[in-house]
């Protein structure tokens, strides 16, 4: 098989969230951060064959990025092969078991409750982002205020530190403020359905890809 631009894209950012990866038969992948707090799952456009694991992502990845044209990938035995540079080129790279990688429940995760739920554009997502990278926010909060919904790039132990709060919905009910840590913001770039739980999970679904992460909360919340 060959693999599609979209299934590198989520290879790549997944290799972000855990830099091993457990690959199951069919079409359906499935990563979780060391501390499980980020967990993902995408649906991909190829069909894996069988169960494997890659120790390390970012090497594989950089093995498909020697060819300027897609290699073709398969599994023979417990061996990764991937084929390419005018079918000339057979790089065997060596699998492993799921015991060697961190990996994800195999129950499906459901939110407790659903406290607060927005669209989040791709441009406030990137935006947001950017901000904290500049201001080196450690914490992005979800908070609300006098009828609207915002996002906030600040320090929650630092009430001096620089921030920055962009409006990105109108909010009815009661009002919320959640904490999230920067560093697991490990999203693929795009626009998301966020819901939220106040018992300490967040939902990001891409409105392009099917492709869904649930983030874990900070139980500080300031």
């Amino acid at each position: 098989m060959k693999l599609s631009e979209n299934t590198l894209d989520v290879l790549k950012n997944f290799s972000t969230i855990n830099t091993g990866l457990f690959f199951k038969a069919g079409n359906l992948l499935r990563t979780v951060s060391p501390f499980k707090t980020v967990l993902a799952e995408a649906t991909i456009d190829e069909v894996v064959p069988s169960d494997f694991g890659v120790h390390d992502l970012n090497q594989v990845l950089s093995i498909l990025s020697l060819h300027k044209n897609a290699p073709e990938v398969s599994i023979e035995g417990n061996n990764l092969v991937i084929q390419g540079y005018g079918d000339r080129s057979k790089i065997t790279y060596r699998c492993c078991d799921a015991t060697m990688i961190k990996t994800p429940p195999d129950k499906n995760l459901t939110l407790p409750t659903e406290d607060v739920s927005f669209l989040l554009t791709e441009a406030d997502f990137e935006w947001v982002l950017k901000s904290a990278g500049v201001l080196a926010s450690p914490n992005i909060s979800v908070a609300s205020k006098e009828g609207k919904l915002y996002l906030r790039t600040h320090d929650g132990s630092d009430d001096s530190a620089h921030t920055d709060t962009i409006e990105v919905a109108p909010h009815t009910g009661v009002d919320i403020n959640f904490l999230f840590k920067t560093e697991n913001w490990k999203m693929l770039s795009g626009t998301y359905a966020v819901t939220i739980s106040a018992k300490g999970i967040a939902m990001f679904v891409n409105q392009a890809r099917k492709l869904t992460y649930w983030v874990a909360l900070e139980q500080k919340q300031k």
